[in-house]
C-alpha cells in the first residue's frame, strides 16, 4: 500500500461559499462565513515512517468547515503536534524581510477507522472507495463541489484512506482561540513509497482558477520527484526553490519541539514551489527517498495517462560503422560524379 511521504505544504488562501481548497485537502464547509487563512504541512520521512505534521487557522466566524486529505496509509497515532515546528520550517526557506443520491444507488459509507478530537478539530481517519467517502462527508453535514466524485474516485483506486478534519469554529471561539491561531496535527504513518497529494488542492476550483502551494520535503537522502519541477511534464507549474542539506541549526531546533524527537541527526530538505491552474494540476508528487531515483509512476497519479516517454538512448556502434560503411563508397561515387559533369567528362587537372 503506498504511503504519504516526505511533503511539507503551505498554501495561503480564503474559504469560498462553493468549495475552495486547503494547502492539503479539499474543503467541504458548506458555512462561507468561516475564512481559512493559511494551512502549513511538513511531512518528514525517516526510517520508513512518515511524521504528517498540519495545522489549521482560522478569521473567526461560525458553523463548522472540514477537509479530506487522501492518506496512502493508516496512522498509527494522531496526537497534537508541537507548538512551532512548521513556524521554525518556514523561517528557514522564507527569510523575513450529489452523485451519491441516485435512486437506487447502494448507500454504503466508509469505515471509520480512528477518531480523535484535538482542541476545535474532529479528526477522523476513513477507509472506503470515492463514492463511500462522499456518502460519508454528506451524511457529516459537508456539501462536496461537482468534482468530487472524480477526484475521490483519483485517490481512492490508489488508497482507500483519508483523513477528514472538521473545524468548529463555534468551539474556537469559546475556547478562546484567536485569528490566524494555528491548531497542529501530528500524523505518524510507517511508509514505502512516498508521494504528495497535489491535484487535491484543486477540488472545486474552476479551470482556470490558479493553484499555489509550498511543498517541503525532509528526507534521508536526496529525493527523486516525479514530475521533475520545471519539466515539461509539469506544465511550468512546479519550480524547485530548494534543495540542500538541512543545517545542523534546523534540525536541532525541530528536534527540541514536542513529539519531533524522530527528526534524524542529518537530512535532505528539499523544497518545491506550486503555481499551477487547476485544470493543469491533474497529478501527485511521486517521491523517491531512497537513493534509488525511480519515483512511482502510479504514486503520481500518471499511470491512467501512459507511461513517460523514454529518454533516446545513443545509437549502437555496430549501426554507425555499418552506415559509415554504406555512405562512403556512395559518397566517394557521387563526388566523382559532380567532377565528370564539371569538366565536361575530362579528367581533373592532375589525374
Amino acid at each position: 500500500m503506498r504511503r504519504l511521504a516526505a511533503p511539507l505544504a503551505a498554501l495561503a488562501m480564503t474559504l469560498a461559499l462553493a468549495a475552495p481548497t486547503l494547502a492539503c485537502g479539499g474543503l467541504i464547509g458548506p458555512n462561507g462565513a468561516v475564512n481559512l487563512l493559511r494551512t502549513t504541512t511538513l511531512a518528514g520521512y525517516h526510517d520508513g515512517v512518515e511524521h504528517y505534521v498540519t495545522a489549521f487557522e482560522f478569521a473567526g466566524g461560525g458553523g463548522s468547515f472540514g477537509s479530506l486529505i487522501p492518506l496512502p496509509g493508516i496512522p498509527t497515532s494522531v496526537v497534537r503536534g508541537g507548538d512551532w515546528t512548521l513556524q521554525r520550517l518556514v523561517r528557514e526557506t522564507d527569510p523575513q524581510p450529489l452523485f451519491f443520491d441516485a435512486a437506487g444507488e447502494a448507500r454504503a459509507t466508509a469505515t471509520v477507522l480512528q477518531q480523535v478530537r484535538i482542541d476545535a478539530l474532529d479528526i477522523t481517519i476513513l477507509q472506503g472507495g470515492g463514492a463511500e467517502i462522499g456518502v460519508w462527508a454528506k451524511e457529516h453535514g459537508f456539501s462536496l463541489p461537482p468534482d468530487a466524485p472524480e477526484v475521490l474516485d483519483f485517490y481512492a483506486s490508489r488508497s482507500p484512506i483519508f483523513m477528514a478534519a472538521s473545524f468548529d469554529a463555534d468551539a474556537a471561539a469559546e475556547r478562546g482561540q484567536a485569528i490566524g491561531d494555528g491548531t497542529p496535527v501530528h500524523l505518524t504513518i510507517p511508509t514505502k513509497n512516498p508521494w504528495v497529494p497535489l491535484r487535491i488542492l484543486g477540488l472545486g476550483k474552476s479551470a482556470g482558477e490558479i493553484v499555489q502551494a509550498d511543498v517541503y520535503l525532509l528526507t534521508d537522502l536526496r529525493p527523486a520527484l516525479l514530475p521533475d519541477p520545471g519539466s515539461k511534464l509539469a506544465g511550468g507549474g512546479m519550480q524547485l526553490a530548494h534543495s540542500g542539506v538541512a543545517s545542523d541549526a534546523l534540525l536541532a531546533d525541530l528536534r527540541s519541539d514536542k513529539g519531533m524527537e524522530w527528526i534524524p541527526a542529518s537530512a535532505w530538505l528539499t523544497k518545491v514551489e506550486v503555481d499551477a491552474s487547476a485544470i493543469d494540476l491533474r497529478f501527485d508528487l511521486a517521491i523517491d527517498a531512497s537513493g534509488a531515483g525511480q519515483p512511482s509512476l502510479r504514486d503520481a497519479g500518471l499511470e491512467p495517462f501512459g507511461p513517460l516517454p523514454a529518454p533516446p538512448s545513443p545509437t549502437p556502434l555496430w549501426i554507425v560503422l555499418m552506415a559509415a560503411a554504406l555512405l562512403v563508397p556512395v559518397g566517394g561515387a557521387w563526388l566523382v560524379a559532380g567532377a565528370m559533369r564539371n569538366g565536361g567528362g575530362r579528367p581533373l587537372a592532375g589525374a
